[in-house]
């Protein structure tokens, strides 16, 4: 927990709060609403990742998704109005050390280029590769854990 908020594993119930808040972003914007299903909310809860919500004076503002087969981060975000009070690193942080918890060396993402995401994966430490002029991807390797004092 921060001080600006809690943090809990996602749950069904969750989806419709995590739905609105993809849905009211201004940047990454999905073009087609209806190409993310609330099946694929599921999945991503249960059988193919986990996910994290963020809560703030008693409502969700705020999301992870982990995608384990594809060793990636399938979603985060933030409601817009709530950004700048480390619930994205909060909840990234989370879903990065799950992915590497199931055994992955390397995990990936990709957002748009030129956008706050772009500038908030670089800030974290992921390595940037563009993909196109509007996409990018980030990698980030397991951490080096030194065993010696």
């Amino acid at each position: 927990m921060t001080g600006h908020g809690q943090f809990r594993r996602a749950t069904h119930a969750d989806i419709p709060a995590m739905s609105r808040i993809r849905l009211a972003v201004t940047e990454n914007v999905l073009r087609d609403p209806a190409r993310i299903t609330v099946a694929m909310y599921e999945d991503y809860l249960d059988r193919s990742g986990r996910g994290w919500v963020a809560e703030a004076d008693g409502e969700i503002v705020g999301f992870s998704y982990a995608d384990n087969v594809n060793a990636s981060i399938w979603a985060l975000f933030i409601e817009p109005g709530r950004e700048g009070r480390g619930l994205g690193k909060a909840l990234l942080d989370k879903a990065a050390a799950w992915l590497f918890e199931q055994g992955h060396e390397r995990i990936r993402l990709t957002t748009g280029a030129a956008t706050r995401a772009d500038r908030f994966y670089a800030a974290q430490g992921w390595r940037r590769e563009p993909v196109s002029e509007s996409e990018i991807a980030y990698t980030l390797a397991r951490p080096v854990v030194s065993l010696t004092p």
